[in-house]
């Protein structure tokens, strides 16, 4: 962006200085930023602002808010660890708040926000935040370590390996080695550039909140690219580098995302981290996120429209992400996969495919971590990566029908078309119909390996991160689930299916060990149940609890799936004694794996406006609450409009009918107009 003298700037944000103004703290934090300024003119100045408006409280998983506002800011301060400076200044004592602005703090990052909405910030997300910056640092401490860089994570103790094999002296003298290597080898600190470090692209920065923490906490960056296509929020990008002090090595960019990233397209200027976290869905970015990434990147992608990917819409689904959502039980995991599935096909286009790394679903969105490799004949694989899914609209049994087969002969690869279908015209169990969703990933979404690394880091470091309880509960859950098995079963789900009452977690896994299943749980559902059972051993369990727990089979109609499926009788002699196995680690622990909403109106927020959030916005939600199920006070504009049901002669009301019965307006108006 280029601000040139006599080019008025309309908004709000902006007025105009004298040529004395270059003196500005606002030009010296758009200089070094990637944003070029000519003498002039223009400065942030958030109007219209009252001095009450001056707090914004961050509400954080597992820490305590912070909020400050310029006549609060202490001299001396902690944020998370970092001093702050006095009177609201940054490190270097230059920038300064400008009326109606406070300081958002979060992990190593003091980030300068208005009072309006003119500039999209959401404090939920700080985990998503603190997962990625966690996740960006294994990854560039697996890459650097080949290249010969040691990564320093502030607060990390060394990693020390135990030896308890009979060549333990072998070993030792081994590490030793290494340990002079590693001190030997070129170090990565945070906060500073590394020759050969990571490029990072944040394409949707709003205010560089993220940007900034992977500036400040992620070791191993070459360089941070904070891009948004609003003028206001790159110009605050700016300033937060500045505030940061970080300009060095975070730069500001206005610029449309997807053109940004087809422009890096060729090998040379593609990125190594490209990260998207749009307001929405990120179905209008993949095709050039795909592109530009390296061979070998890493791509983080959050989708928040959930309602479209959980089912309510499946046709807006297939248009965004080429498959079909579903209602269902496994709804959430489900999602994770229609955009794994998205990924892969569009990789697919480039001879290029992907590799999961993480897949999460957490609070109102789902977020995944995917290394995007190159290779034609592995590319070929896709099309056996991917399958449709046949759900029972009845009993909920699912089944999964690949989109194609490879078979291995020697060296070489046969494809194959995949044969079926795997279910009859009507589920076998109840009798009712089967919905058809998909295609979706049906590959694992974890790489169980680099969620370990992930896992030791944080588990280890527990004050680097203020979510870092959640962190470890997440992917805790996640190491434990069963990689190759798709979707999963809900025990509130399986109870109101077949009427009886519910089973505790700890039998109902029993139950499935007892029988030779494999069983976990799923980190997408509290409640639900991931097994390689097939459906027919599932309710041949569910018929032998409600033989000990019977339900009134004179109250069930005989076309209910609940008759169809108790009127069979099981073949298999489920027991309910509770093994020690049934309960996983992460329960036993009692980590933090499903937390509570801590406050009401926790979840998305409002989309950023040109001109802020109007005052009563929240005013304005509430008077919108339910606006179909209550009735209309004011009636008389009604008459204006005719009543449907007096033309088809089925209206009683007469004349205290609040809609017009007048059924020639229409003929004289049309006779009108002839």
């Amino acid at each position: 962006m280029l601000i040139r003298t006599g080019h008025w700037i309309r908004s709000a944000a902006f007025s105009v200085l004298s040529s004395a103004g270059w003196r500005d703290p606002l030009f010296r934090a758009l200089r070094g930023t990637g944003i070029a300024v000519q003498r002039g003119l223009w400065i942030m100045d958030v109007t219209g602002a009252s001095e009450d408006q001056q707090a914004t409280t961050v509400v954080r998983c597992d820490a305590t808010a912070e909020t400050t506002t310029p006549t609060e800011t202490p001299a001396e301060e902690e944020v998370n660890g970092s001093a702050s400076v006095p009177g609201g200044m940054d490190r270097d004592g230059t920038t300064e708040l400008l009326p109606g602005e406070t300081v958002v703090k979060e992990g190593k990052a003091a980030i300068l926000f208005p009072s309006a909405n003119e500039v999209f910030y959401n404090p939920v997300q700080e985990f998503n935040r603190d997962l990625t910056c966690a996740v960006i640092t294994e990854y560039a401490r697996e890459l650097l370590s080949q290249k010969g860089v040691r990564l320093v994570v502030p607060g990390e103790k060394e990693r020390v390996v135990v030896s308890l094999s009979e060549e333990s002296q072998e070993m030792e003298e081994v590490q030793e080695g290494e340990q002079k290597q590693g001190l030997e080898a070129p170090v990565a600190v945070v906060g500073e550039p590394c020759e050969q470090g990571l490029r990072v692209l944040e394409g949707l920065a709003a205010s560089g909140l993220r940007s900034v923490r992977f500036a400040l906490e992620v070791p191993g960056l070459k360089s941070v690219t904070a891009n948004d296509c609003s003028a206001r929020a790159a110009a605050l990008i700016a300033r937060n580098a500045q505030y940061n002090g970080i300009s060095h090595l975070l730069k500001a960019s206005q610029r449309d995302a997807s053109i940004l990233m087809y422009e890096a397209r060729g090998r040379k200027d593609r990125y190594d981290v490209i990260d998207l976290d749009p307001y929405g869905s990120p179905a209008p970015f993949v095709d050039a996120a795909v592109q530009a990434v390296s061979d070998g990147g890493l791509l983080c992608v959050t989708c928040t429209d959930m309602a479209v990917m959980a089912g309510n819409c499946g046709e807006t689904c297939y248009n965004k992400y080429g498959s079909v959502s579903i209602k269902a039980k496994y709804c959430h995991e489900m999602a994770l996969r229609i955009i794994l599935h998205s990924l892969d096909q569009r990789a697919g286009v480039y001879q290029r495919y992907i590799e999961p790394l993480l897949s999460i679903s957490a609070d109102f969105y789902i977020r995944v971590f995917v290394r995007v490799r190159t290779g034609q004949a592995k590319a070929k694989h896709s099309a056996s990566k991917q399958a449709l899914v046949y759900n029972c609209v009845g009993c909920g049994s699912f089944h999964l029908q690949r989109m194609g087969k490879r078979i291995c002969q020697g060296k070489n690869m046969k494809y194959t078309a995949a044969t079926g279908p795997p279910v009859g015209p009507s589920c076998e169990h109840c009798g009712q119909r089967h919905q058809l969703g998909g295609p979706i990933w049906a590959e694992p979404i974890h790489n169980t390996e680099f969620v370990q690394k992930v896992l030791s880091a944080v588990s280890g470091n527990p004050s680097r991160f203020g979510t870092s309880r959640r962190i470890e509960g997440m992917l805790s859950m996640v190491t434990e689930e069963l990689e190759d098995v798709p979707f999963y079963y809900t025990l509130d789900g399986l109870s109101s299916t077949v009427r009886c009452n519910t089973p505790s977690l700890l039998q109902f896994r029993s139950a499935l060990l007892h029988a030779g299943y494999r069983v976990s749980l799923s980190h997408a559902c509290k409640n639900a149940v991931k097994t390689d059972a097939p459906p027919s051993a599932i309710w041949d369990i569910m018929r032998c609890w409600e033989k000990n727990h019977p339900v009134k089979r004179e109250k069930l109609s005989e076309t209910s799936p609940a008759f169809q499926i108790l009127s069979t009788e099981p073949n298999l002699q489920a027991c309910f004694t509770v093994r020690q196995d049934a309960n996983p680690q992460s329960r036993r622990r009692q980590l933090v794996r499903f937390q509570e909403n801590p406050h009401a109106n926790w979840g998305p927020k409002a989309r950023a406006r040109a001109g802020g959030a109007p005052p009563d916005l929240d005013d304005r939600r509430k008077q919108l609450q339910n606006k179909r199920k209550k009735p209309t006070a004011d009636t008389s504009n009604l008459k204006n409009f005719p009543c449907k049901k007096f033309r088809q002669g089925l209206c009683s009301q007469g004349e205290d009918c609040c809609y017009s019965h007048e059924p020639q307006q229409e003929k004289d108006t049309g006779a009108t107009m002839e």
